[in-house]
């Protein structure tokens, strides 16, 4: 056992207790309050609690005389007390509340001596004691009920008496527990040879009224000691077992509650246990008729068996040492009992029955009779031993601390762990029963135990164990068990656990696989018909997938490899995401759907797919294709033309669908691919089939027209001419000539082909009328050329052509090609509608020279009116812009010499609307109203035509006429040309620069400085202050 001192100690509590009122005869406890009964008649009360709050009560009532008090009860609250004083007239009893100054007589108890009282723990309160039972000396039963505020008992009735055998009840004990709306109760009476139990549900009246036309159940022990002790061990205030201290000569009989009473009192708080049958402490809803089964065992209705205690057991006295003296007085621990034997106390295990501890206790008996008896505080947990002046406390120091120890040495696993409080006692336990379970050869058994100890004993030692017997299975369960113990952070040593485990488990496999002798041990070879082989394999694949993070990758997979698992090394494969080798292994068995299956998951990288495309699709076209089609946008066509390609080299049959052409057709219509690779290689499986139509519908399609300003193909088209041209496709050849604008090409080849597709070809052209009829001249020369042979017929033929060149072809172009010899007559109605074609046109071109005549002469005419147009400027008229007079003399910069002078006046422009400008002010205003760029171009003319107008200053000075230089055409009156069509092409107030300028502000931002300018400020006010007039 663990060394931690003693379970129970005992000192001295109080040494003068009776506080001079004569000596203790009796003692009772609960709530750490001690309630004495002395020879004298009084109550001596002892709140540990409030130390000042002590205080004697006397029960004799001033009366001379003998009338010590008989007993003594204290409810576990230490509230409620009831107390027997006998006398010479009799005996009574009291009650007293704790605030009552002075206890009450209960008048109704007159003359009966109460030796047992039994609270209703489960309902009591400080206020009221609620039903409490007392048993008598006669061997009456009464129920009793006090009330503090009453002052009194509410009543007092009989419930029972016994009458088979008439003999004092020494103790009582009640438990209840609330069924549905009920209560049910559970009683325990002994008198000095019996132990009586009563159950029933109901009032406690009606209970025991039950027990008038049935048999008491009853259990006796015969013998002559007049002392009888009941006591029941208290936790969270229910019962958990109990025991008698008969009067018999040799034993004390000890017991549980039973599993009826404690589901009873457990579903009255809601909470279910099952017990006999699903096993002690495991948690169930329970059935209504489990439920039944479980109440019927206790119901008054039952068979009479109303014994509610099991595990039951005696405790023979001989256990002791010395079998002659017997215990006076006996209390109940969670795990032990205390007997007191002379004036020792000793302690004895519950469970092992064997005596742990002895307790002297120091009670001076120079001056003392020895101890009387002992007392426990269910509340508290304490007990006590008394004797006729002092008290002493039997304390307790973690008495279940040994308790593994106890109920291993008993065997009792389940209970030893129970009880254990660190991982080392878990471990002696577990040991323990490992190597019982070892040596029984129950090694699997073993093995779990063992895998569950962490300290006492090495991983390596308990593996040797299990090696040195051969015991591979065992040891494969044991290290399973320890990879089920081991936390997360244990990382190494699961996988290496794992991995041995994992070569266990293929040793296991190779030696049931050896011991079938009707197979071979190659995973090809058909797998054994034992039940034990394929229940191992499984179980080996459940442990590979709950291992998959842990096992190393690589070593696992040479694991697999080297015992030829090659179905498992694929599982394992899977589990890791290799897919790689998964797909391999399908592919090597023929399986594609099963490859493809695998390559379709959305967690497989797409590489893998066109990394085996080559070998699906050689292995089965067919699924594969579906299984392309299906990923749709998520494959890259391009990727696969490898693939494909070494598809297409491989023989097919005629009828058979090229799955392929399927694939690709796909690609380029439902995916709108525009790969050119994938047009290219469809367009080359269409020219490879016999039937051209696909390869033209092909060619003819726009497959780009969804797109804007899209191509109208993809396909490479010189590449399509030379594979076409190389697979005599012609009529393909024509069509892609034309759509590489090479018409004439196109033409000569459709004329080897046929004459009408020649003649689509060359009306294709539309844009050019001079290719256009180039290429009906090759037509019409094929034509006339064609059948030489019937002059007429050809002829014949040659006219109607023409009609069918929508008049794009003339006779004439046609005569040079037919011989020189070939006769007139023939011609002469074509020639003579062509003749009069001629002369029409004729007519009309001169009628067209007759209208362009007369509209020159009209122009010629126009502009010699123009020249001599002018307009009259009245001397008051303004100028549009800075509105002085137009006729101003002088004042103005002059532009340049080349503007026609009048007189000293400035160049102004008058416009046909009336409004009049000067030259200056009209090149302001235009070049403020025109964009950056006009303005620039009229700003860069004037200072051009001001260089040249210093220029030709000079050249005046020289000598040069003004003459000269008015009548002959200078680069200056160009600039001046361009300048006026620059800034006069239009009145400024009535053309387009007006309305133009209804967009611009009223204020430019140039502006701003003049809109501030007119902004009206406020004046500052100079502050008044008006004088105050105070009256007083």
């Amino acid at each position: 056992m663990d060394a931690g001192g003693q379970l129970f100690s005992v000192d001295p509590l109080e040494r003068h207790a009776a506080r001079g009122h004569g000596a203790v005869t009796s003692m009772a406890a609960g709530s750490d309050v001690i309630v004495l009964g002395t020879s004298r008649g009084w109550l001596v009360r002892h709140d540990f609690a409030f130390e000042d709050a002590a205080h004697d009560l006397d029960l004799g009532g001033g009366r001379s005389g003998d009338h010590a008090v008989h007993r003594v009860f204290l409810d576990p609250g230490g509230k409620h007390c009831v107390a027997t004083v006998v006398h010479p007239g009799g005996a009574e009893t009291y009650y007293h509340h704790a605030r009552w100054p002075r206890p009450k007589l209960l008048p109704r108890l007159r003359g009966l001596l109460v030796n047992a009282v039994a609270w209703n723990r489960q309902s009591i309160t400080e206020a009221s004691t609620k039903e409490v039972i007392l048993g008598t000396e006669s061997g009456q039963i009464f129920e009793m009920a006090v009330d503090e505020a009453d002052k009194r008992e509410k009543y007092v009735k009989p419930l029972f008496e016994l009458a088979e055998q008439r003999e004092g009840i020494k103790a009582l004990q009640m438990e209840t527990a609330v069924v549905g709306n009920s209560t049910r109760y559970y009683v325990m009476a002994v008198t000095p040879t019996r132990l009586y139990s009563f159950t029933g549900i109901g009032s406690l009246e009606t209970v025991f009224a039950s027990y008038s036309n049935r048999a008491v159940h009853f259990m006796e022990l015969p013998g002559e000691i007049p002392n009888s002790e009941l006591h029941f061990f208290i936790k969270q205030r229910r019962a958990k077992h109990f025991g008698w201290l008969s009067g018999s000569e040799g034993s004390i009989y000890l017991g549980l509650m039973t599993a009826c009473l404690l589901l009873d009192l457990l579903l009255g708080v809601e909470f279910k246990v099952a017990y006999n049958k699903r096993g002690v402490g495991q948690s169930y809803e329970a059935m209504p008729n489990e439920l039944s089964e479980f109440q019927s065992v206790v119901s008054p209705s039952s068979s009479g068996d109303e014994n509610f205690v099991e595990n039951k057991g005696f405790f023979d006295y001989s256990k002791l040492g010395d079998p002659s003296i017997k215990p006076r007085s006996f209390a109940l621990s969670e795990f032990h009992f205390l007997l007191l034997v002379g004036d020792k106390i000793k302690v004895v295990n519950r469970i092992s029955q064997r005596i742990v501890e002895e307790l002297v206790v120091d009670n001076t008996p120079e001056t003392s009779r020895g101890i009387i008896g002992l007392c426990s505080d269910a509340s508290t947990g304490l007990f006590y031993a008394y004797d006729e002046n002092s008290i002493f406390q039997v304390s307790t120091s973690d008495e279940g601390r040994d308790m593994w120890q106890v109920y291993l040495d008993m065997n009792d696993y389940a209970a030893a762990l129970s009880h254990c409080r660190n991982p080392f006692q878990r471990d002696q336990v577990y040991l323990v029963q490992a190597d019982a379970a070892f040596a029984a050869k129950e090694y699997y058994i073993a093995a779990s135990f063992y895998a569950k100890i962490n300290y006492v004993l090495s991983f390596e030692e308990i593996s040797l164990k299990f090696i040195s017997i051969g015991e591979q299975d065992a040891l494969r369960t044991f290290l399973l068990r320890r990879l089920d113990n081991l936390t997360k952070d244990d990382k190494m040593q699961i996988t290496m656990i794992s991995t041995w485990a994992t070569e266990l488990y293929l040793d296991k496999i190779n030696r049931l696989l050896l011991e079938d002798s009707t197979v071979t041990t190659t995973n090809a070879a058909a797998e054994p018909n034992s039940s034990e082989y394929h229940s191992i394999v499984n179980e080996f694949r459940a442990f590979l997938s709950d291992s998959k993070d842990v096992l190393d990758e690589a070593t696992t997979m040479r694991l697999l490899e080297s015992y030829g698992r090659v179905d498992e090394l694929v599982y394992f494969a899977r589990l890791k995401e290799q897919y790689e080798i998964v797909v391999h292994h399908y592919i090597q068995q023929g399986e594609a759907r099963k490859a493809l299956e695998v390559l379709q998951r959305h967690n497989v990288p797409v590489d893998l797919v066109y990394k085996f495309a080559p070998d699906l699709i050689m292995l089965d076209a067919y699924e594969t294709v579906e299984s392309w089609m299906m990923a749709r946008n998520k494959l890259n066509p391009g990727k696969l033309i490898p693939a494909m390609m070494r598809y297409v080299s491989e023989p097919h049959a005629k009828n058979e669908t090229h799955e392929v052409i399927k694939y690709l057709e796909f690609c380029v219509k439902d995916l709108e691919n525009e790969d050119p690779g994938v047009h290219n290689l469809l367009l080359s499986l269409y020219a490879k089939k016999d039937d051209e139509a696909q390869l033209l519908q092909f060619l003819d399609t726009k497959f780009g027209k969804a797109q804007t300003n899209g191509p109208d193909f993809f396909y490479d088209p010189k590449y399509a001419l030379r594979l076409c041209l190389q697979e005599k496709r012609m009529r393909a050849c024509v069509r892609i000539y034309s759509m590489m604008s090479m018409h004439e090409e196109a033409v000569a080849l459709a004329l080897k082909v046929d004459l009408e597709l020649a003649k689509a070809e060359a009306d294709k052209v539309e844009d050019d009328e001079e290719l256009r009829k180039k290429l009906w001249l090759k037509v019409a020369k094929h034509v006339i050329e064609q059948e030489k042979g019937v002059k007429r017929e050809n002829i014949k033929k040659a006219i109607e052509f023409l009609s069918e060149t929508n008049n794009l072809l003339k006779i004439e172009d046609i005569l040079p090609f037919f011989p020189d010899f070939v006769l007139i007559d023939d011609f002469k109605e074509e020639i003579c509608k062509s003749l009069k074609d001629y002369n029409s046109q004729i007519e009309q071109l001169k009628q067209e020279m007759d209208d362009a005549t007369r509209g020159a002469d009209n122009i010629r005419s126009d502009i010699g009116a123009l020249a001599q147009r002018y307009t009259v400027i009245d001397r008051e008229q303004d100028c549009g812009v800075c509105r002085r007079k137009i006729l101003t003399v002088g004042g103005l910069h002059q532009v340049g010499r080349s503007y026609t002078s009048v007189g000293h006046m400035a160049p102004f422009y008058v416009f046909p609307c009336g409004h009049a400008f000067h030259a200056n002010c009209l090149i302001a205003h235009v070049t403020r109203c025109s964009n950056q760029m006009q303005a620039e171009r009229i700003l860069d003319l004037q200072k051009r035509l001001s260089l040249m107008d210093r220029k030709a200053a000079a050249k005046d000075n020289g000598g040069s006429t003004n003459g000269e230089s008015i009548m002959s055409t200078t680069p200056v009156d160009k600039l001046r040309s361009q300048l006026d069509d620059a800034v006069a092409s239009e009145c400024p107030f009535c053309g387009d620069m007006m309305i133009k300028e209804i967009s611009q502000p009223f204020i430019l931002p140039q502006e701003s400085e003049e809109k501030a300018s007119w902004e009206i400020k406020p004046q500052p006010v100079a502050q008044k202050i008006l004088p105050m007039t105070m009256s007083i």
